[in-house]
């Protein structure tokens, strides 16, 4: 069946960036009882927004608004924007699929960091663009070699992530702000900001909304707790954010979802309580690491990146050993990040699951 698909296509190695804990599941034949490692939001979402998805299915037999009229003029209101600079989509990664499809072509150079977010790579490799990745500052992206790799490839993309996946670390907004006033005059910058409803104060930056080179993308999978239903959206200027009308699936957004994020915009009160909670499950969690001889490192997500003081191949055997106990976490994937183990936040009924595995875990993993 190959002979029917692009030289491309054919080339493109038959993965997928993460393996689900469901596939985990089937292949060992363990259920976790603490599902730690896609950085869902525990807290789950809105009781707003599940009695809005519950009126809603009853209309699932129509399309949603193709349009996605009312959320988009709702978040308008809620960012200080036009409606025009909105774009909407299922989930990120969906976003991030839909401009590489826009903007690359075969041989299209493309700067990202060594070892951030694998989906966006997963793209561009999809397209043929060329991937140029920097290290790492430590813990941190570095928003100046991303820009030197730019300016020395030409790279149209840069990706980079505030707060950061999968180290959780972030940059102050003046950070941001001087990597926006220093970008090449041919590179458009993708900011994620996934994180940025759980992110300390003076984290999101200030970026017109018309800036003709700045995309910033954000989620409703985080902090409003609405992973399933797949919402993402863009704020960028106008005419990119009208782009996305000439690739997308004009019926992407089912009904469902539309209702759901609808009703958690409108409750502030209910993101305020998981922002709080948050904190506190950050802070047990990091206990819980430095009662075991782990380091956890600072965070401004819904996750804790634990370095594990040693490589990749031990912190692997934690992974592994961790799942063999049902808790299922996560772990950046090259070096040096990957000394280091990503364990999603929780209530305390699955941190105490957490609790009692981690030291096992250790144990066995050697």
């Amino acid at each position: 069946m190959t002979r029917f698909l692009t030289a491309h296509a054919a080339a493109l190695p038959s993965t997928v960036p993460f393996t689900g804990p469901e596939t985990l599941e089937r292949r060992t034949g363990i259920p976790f009882r603490a599902r730690l490692g896609a950085n869902e939001s525990l807290f789950g979402p809105s009781p707003k927004a599940i009695e809005a998805m519950r009126a809603a299915a009853a209309e699932a037999w129509m399309y949603g608004d193709p349009e996605n009229h009312d959320l988009k003029q709702a978040l308008a209101a809620h960012l200080g924007v036009s409606p025009g600079h909105i774009a909407i989509s299922p989930g990120i990664d969906n976003l991030l699929g839909l401009l590489c499809r826009l903007v690359l072509e075969p041989g299209t150079p493309v700067a990202t960091s060594l070892g951030a977010y694998p989906t966006f790579n997963f793209h561009v490799a999809g397209f043929g663009g060329v991937l140029t990745r920097v290290p790492y500052r430590g813990n941190h992206e570095d928003p100046e070699a991303l820009i030197a790799a730019a300016k020395a490839t030409g790279a149209k993309l840069i990706y980079f992530a505030n707060p950061d996946n999968p180290m959780g670390s972030h940059h102050p907004a003046a950070v941001v702000e001087a990597m926006v006033a220093n970008l090449p005059d041919g590179t458009l910058l993708i900011l994620d900001e996934a994180y940025a409803d759980l992110a300390p104060p003076g984290t999101v930056p200030t970026i017109p909304a018309d800036h003709p080179q700045v995309i910033r993308m954000r989620t409703f999978s985080k902090g409003y707790g609405l992973a399933g239903a797949r919402v993402g959206y863009a704020i960028t200027n106008p005419e990119l954010a009208l782009a996305f009308d000439k690739v997308r699936d004009h019926f992407g957004m089912g009904r469902i979802s539309q209702a759901g994020a609808l009703a958690a915009l409108a409750d502030q009160d209910w993101l305020t309580s998981v922002k709080t909670r948050t904190v506190q499950a950050r802070d047990r969690l990091s206990a819980i690491a430095q009662a075991n001889g782990l380091l956890p490192l600072p965070s401004a997500t819904n996750f804790v990146t634990v370095d594990c003081g040693r490589d990749g191949d031990h912190a692997r055997r934690i992974l592994t050993e961790l799942g063999t106990l049902g808790v299922f976490i996560r772990m950046p994937g090259v070096a040096p990040l990957d000394r280091c183990i990503r364990i999603s936040l929780g209530d305390d009924a699955t941190l105490d699951l957490l609790e009692e595995a981690l030291p096992q875990a250790l144990l066995a993993a050697g």
